[in-house]
């Protein structure tokens, strides 16, 4: 009886620990995918400017 009370609790602390760590790993997902993102974006102009310079020139 007191192994299946044990089991019981080791899954009910599991349940409330996984409920903040899911929380973090998502919301560094979010932060990777937002500087990701900009980075992509600073790319994309850089590589715009240097093409509309050259076609100037």
């Amino acid at each position: 009886m007191a192994r299946i009370l044990f089991i019981v609790a080791l899954v009910i602390v599991g349940l409330m620990l996984l409920g903040p760590i899911l929380g973090f790993a998502f919301t560094l997902l979010k932060w990777a995918l937002i500087i990701g993102g900009v980075a992509l974006a600073v790319m994309f102009v850089a590589k715009w400017v240097k093409s509309e310079d050259r076609s100037r020139s």
